[in-house]
């Protein structure tokens, strides 16, 4: 649970620095407002129009980011989960993961037996080669 609480808080962080860039991007490439009485003398140039489309950019990582976090959320245990439940889950994660030893035992050992036999076959080959190369010399 711990894991999960850390990606809650890295993704929550995460939003967070969304949010500030995108306020920053907005205070960078936004035009100025004319405030009535107030000389501009000694302001910026006109920033010219962003190339990127930075409104979808950031509305698309926001909504990405919020998604994350609910999905985070509903993973967390709820609070009517008992720890005779939790304990109950782990041993059936226990058991799922014993049978999953077991085959991957099963198949590395399936693995051996093939490497052997091909080990066995280039062993033939090697040794078929010889015999020829030798008979090639004796010939010659």
């Amino acid at each position: 649970m711990a894991d999960r609480l850390t990606q809650l808080q890295d993704a929550v962080n995460q939003l967070g620095e969304h949010f500030c860039n995108s306020v920053g991007v907005i205070q960078q490439c936004a035009p100025s407002s004319p405030f009535q009485n107030f000389d501009k003398s000694g302001g910026k140039s006109p920033v010219s129009p962003p190339t990127e489309d930075y409104a979808a950019m950031f509305s698309k990582l926001i909504a990405r980011t919020a998604k994350d976090i609910d999905v985070l959320i509903d993973s967390l245990p709820s609070i009517e989960s008992s720890q005779e439940l939790q304990l109950k889950s782990l041993q059936q994660l226990e058991m799922e993961n014993m049978e999953a030893a077991h085959r991957l035992e099963a198949v590395v050992k399936q693995g051996e037996e093939l490497l052997l036999k091909i080990q066995e076959a280039q062993h033939d080959i090697a040794q078929v080669q010889l015999q020829c190369q030798a008979l090639m010399g004796n010939t010659t």
